[in-house]
């Protein structure tokens, strides 16, 4: 099964990252335009964001796994429309010394399948991250 695999550092307390990954106000402050969330197992997650053609796109999904301040898997709706459909999207949460180790697994799905499709989703992990860094470090 393909995957893509990211992590970064970042200069902020492990708590504090854990919110911006479970959090309306904290997913709306770095990766989306409007968040609705139930932050539990089982828990529903609906992302909303401007599209490349600047209709907003929705992607639904369910917490399939969360373990607080440390591990969070979610299983994106394989009805949804966002390209994302029947994705598992994985962040790890873990101290690396003075910082907060993030870990980023996306996999599943035949979007990734699609190497124009999964090169687009390589770069928005990559800006998404750094996005969650900066909202954090300022």
């Amino acid at each position: 099964m393909s995957s893509i695999r990211h992590q970064i550092n970042i200069a902020a307390p492990a708590r504090t990252v854990w919110r911006a990954l479970t959090t309306e106000e904290g997913l709306t402050s770095w990766w989306v335009d409007e968040a609705r969330v139930v932050a539990e197992k089982g828990g529903r997650i609906v992302l909303r964001s401007e599209g490349d053609d600047g209709e907003m796109v929705e992607e639904v999904g369910m917490f399939h796994e969360i373990r607080p301040t440390r591990k969070i898997e979610i299983a994106w709706d394989t009805r949804s429309p966002a390209p994302t459909a029947g994705t598992r999207v994985q962040f790890t949460v873990a101290r690396d010394g003075d910082e907060t180790r993030v870990s980023v697994t996306h996999s599943g799905g035949g979007v990734l399948d699609d190497d124009e499709a999964r090169a687009a989703l390589e770069k928005s992990w990559k800006q998404a991250l750094r996005a969650l860094r900066g909202s954090l470090e300022d």
